[in-house]
């Protein structure tokens, strides 16, 4: 803990929900950083952030005035729909296209699987309404909106109970008028307690499906965004906490809570954006790809990073249990086309259930215990044996407490629980069961790491694993070995990674308009007038918000096709030359498909405008560790011959981060700090770089 800051120190605080934990990471004014873990509440997560707050401000000895800013990430948006547990919604289309939920893409994520169900559609169908109306695809009314029909339909959606209501018209994206007239009838008809989005808002671009669905998630999970908004502010305000609430969102930049509450579907990878931001700008030695690897008491997730930026991707599916990006794997889930950094995730963390199968067989995830009742040993309730009794049982996390001491362990119950309900009736020895148990984890969590590398053409084993989340630094020499990785570094407050990426993180919005000209029609001044109107809009929004522009960052986008084509590719802007755009179309298209096209007319769909507000002032130097417990203890490493067996458990010197410096550590040695613990193993070495983050190399130096 810090000494007492003088009273004129300002503060920000970066807080991000885990299944477990909730990690809090303070700047403060002077760069000063420190960090907090403390249990989350999933009946109310809310009010563990102002429990955490409240402790936290009586341990800086400040006010809660001098609370500068929050920004915040959480998984309530992606759990409601994971959970079905959203609000209850209803569509307002064009007559005819009410079914469009239904008929989807003809995609399915597993090609011969016969038996595959389609998702559910999150609306009803007796909830999906349509109304006469219809926009052409250049923007001209082809038919007027029936308004008593939208008006009878508010007072069906009343009479249904709906909380939520989507508007998706007919080519709304090039003229919003209809949507807009509606969502005003709407409104009238059905007050202010019932969430409404339009998709011409939400998604002002070509394709109804992807517009569609889009919308509706957004108007799904729309009012438990905005409920756990208000609860939140309220937690606050009842204890002197006033200060401007930002979100991260799935693009990996920030934006304001009433933003967010607005496009509540922009959440949906709002924690997992945050870890790969702090990656992205970790400052290794190297200009090397680097590849984040998250992994907390729930899922693992896993990103790629070149030259500095996140791999980056506007198609996503949730609900579909792996993602890979939809764009190598369609229909398993809801599309939301949006901004988002291009995450890998997979049901596997340290609450991860292990349990024998019907053919006897070990499964680990995607089930987890959560954080209540969590893993056995962590003595709350939890009954069913998890991934974290396998580390406790191996030697691998502290056998006494975690979080420095602050959070009691029950070893004796963590591995009564594995022996009873997995060695037992296996016949296994305890130990040689719980090395099966997390090679297992590891073969699951390695699918993440291929998704962002090898299913992308990319080498793991000519990339850098980053490895953060409370348990990703356990694990990560693991991982790194199954896949050839012979370099992992460990930052600093690795166990609360994603709540720093929040603090260093820069306010950054994404604006798009449809280019409404047929091909061959646009030109040079006519692109030069869409950016124009692209900023107008930006600057609009964003000091509606409160942001000043000063400083804004800029950057013009393209979305083009050839004449014929489904889908297009964006390429940077930054010449309104059309011939110049078009080459770099070309190139982009070798790249991505092998070939191009120079006989097809290059065709634009839309301009794009990236605005970014640098961070202000980046958090800079951590704060003393405070005094940890630590004691040698015994180990049970992997086979050093190579087999799927546990070696003799051995006793291994637990370090702490200090005790490392620039010269390479031989394994094997345990580094502990306050937030996360790191397992380095016979045949590894580990040594600190030069600003402090763990570095092991998976060969001993």
């Amino acid at each position: 803990m810090s000494q007492s800051p003088p009273d004129d120190h300002r503060y920000r605080i970066g807080i991000d929900i885990g299944g477990t934990f909730t990690d809090v990471v303070v700047a403060r004014d002077d760069g000063l950083i420190e960090t907090r873990k403390v249990p989350s509440t999933p009946d109310d997560y809310s009010r563990g952030i102002a429990e955490a707050l409240a402790r936290l401000i009586d341990d800086l000895a400040t006010t809660p005035d001098r609370i500068a800013g929050i920004v915040h990430a959480t998984t309530v948006a992606t759990n409601a729909i994971l959970e079905f547990k959203g609000a209850r919604t209803g569509l307002l289309t064009t007559a005819g296209f009410r079914d469009v939920l239904e008929m989807r893409r003809l995609r399915i994520p597993v090609l011969y699987d016969l038996q595959y169900d389609k998702p559910k559609p999150l609306v009803p169908r007796h909830l999906r309404l349509e109304v006469r109306e219809r926009m052409a695809a250049d923007g001209s009314v082809r038919v007027a909106l029936d308004r008593a029909a939208v008006a009878a339909a508010g007072e069906r959606f009343r009479a249904e109970g709906v909380e939520a209501v989507a508007v998706s018209f007919l080519h709304a994206h090039t003229n919003p008028a209809h949507e807009i007239e509606a969502e005003a009838i709407l409104r009238e008809v059905l007050g202010a307690g019932v969430y409404l989005c339009r998709g011409s808002e939400i998604l002002p671009e070509i394709r109804e499906y992807e517009r569609t669905s889009t919308v509706v998630v957004n108007a799904y999970i729309g009012p438990v965004v905005h409920n756990y908004a208000a609860a939140l502010t309220a937690r606050l305000a009842s204890i002197g906490i006033h200060c401007p609430i930002e979100m991260m969102h799935s693009g990996g930049g920030i934006m304001r809570l009433e933003s967010a509450v607005r496009r509540a579907a922009s959440l949906v990878e709002s924690g997992p954006a945050a870890g790969v931001v702090a990656c992205a700008r970790l400052g290794t030695r190297n200009a090397e790809s680097l590849i984040s690897f998250d992994m907390g008491g729930t899922t693992a997730k896993a990103a790629l990073i070149e030259d500095g930026e996140p791999a980056r991707t506007t198609e996503y599916e949730v609900g579909a249990g792996i993602n890979l990006s939809s764009k190598l794997v369609k229909g398993g889930g809801y599309p939301i086309k949006m901004p988002f950094i291009d995450v890998s995730e997979i049901g596997a963390g340290g609450g991860s259930l292990v349990r024998l199968d019907r053919m006897n067989q070990v499964t680990v995830g995607p089930q987890s215990a959560g954080a209540y009742p969590g893993p056995v040993c962590y003595g709350l309730g939890g009954r069913e044996a998890t991934l974290t009794d396998a580390f406790v049982t191996l030697g691998y996390i502290n056998d006494v407490a975690l979080a420095g001491g602050s959070f009691p362990i029950h070893a004796e119950a963590g591995r009564a629980a594995l022996a009873d309900q997995i060695a037992r009736p296996l016949g296994l020895d305890l130990v040689r069961t719980a090395r099966g148990v997390l090679t297992l984890a590891v073969t699951t969590m390695t699918r993440a790491v291929k998704a962002v590398s090898t299913y992308r053409g990319r080498d793991p084993r000519q990339a850098t694993l980053v490895a953060f989340g409370g348990n990703g630094p356990v694990v990560a020499t693991e991982v790194a070995r199954a896949l050839g990785i012979r370099r992992v570094i460990v930052p600093r407050a690795a166990g609360v990674f994603s709540a720093l990426g929040l603090l260093r993180s820069d306010v950054e919005q994404e604006f798009v308009r449809p280019s409404g000209r047929r091909p061959g029609e646009m030109d040079a001044a006519g692109l030069a007038d869409l950016f124009a109107t692209l900023a107008a809009d930006a600057e609009r929004q964003l000091r509606a918000e409160g942001y000043d522009l000063a400083g804004a960052v800029i950057r013009r986008f393209a979305d083009l096709r050839y004449v014929g084509q489904a889908y297009e590719l964006t390429v940077p802007a930054e010449s309104l030359d059309l011939a110049d755009l078009a080459e770099l179309f070309h190139q982009e298209h070798e790249r991505t498909y092998g070939h191009r096209s120079m006989k097809d007319q290059v065709h634009l769909v839309n301009a794009r405008l990236m605005v970014r507000l640098p961070l202000r002032a980046a958090p800079g130097w951590f704060a003393a560790p405070g005094a940890v417990a630590r004691a040698d203890r015994r180990i049970a490493f992997a086979d050093p011959g190579g087999g799927a067996g546990a070696s003799d458990p051995a006793t291994v010197a637990v370090i702490g981060r200090s005790d490392l410096d620039e010269a390479p550590r031989a394994g094997p040695f345990v580094v502990e700090d306050y937030d996360c613990t790191c397992v380095v193993a016979p045949g590894q070495s580990a040594r600190l770089d030069a600003v402090g983050n763990i570095e092991i190399a998976l060969e001993a130096a």
